[in-house]
């Protein structure tokens, strides 16, 4: 069987999904104060790694690995 990104995508979207939810309820708080709140306890990932992760187009991109 040959490697596909189907669960890095999720991941992504996971993560993206939490920046809108947090930043739509308190406009105020910072992807810093985010990171280090939420992102990092629960993913364990580096604060470069987030910020790539908030530049991709993870639904467009899964959806072309679906058949």
């Amino acid at each position: 069987m040959a490697y596909n990104k189907n669960n890095f995508y999720k991941r992504v979207i996971k993560i993206q999904n939490i920046v809108l939810d947090l930043k739509y309820k308190d406009e105020d708080i910072t992807y810093k104060e985010i990171y280090w709140e939420y992102i990092e306890p629960k993913f364990n990932i580096s604060y470069r790694t987030f910020s790539s992760y908030l530049g991709i187009n993870a639904k467009r991109e899964l959806k072309k690995l679906q058949p």
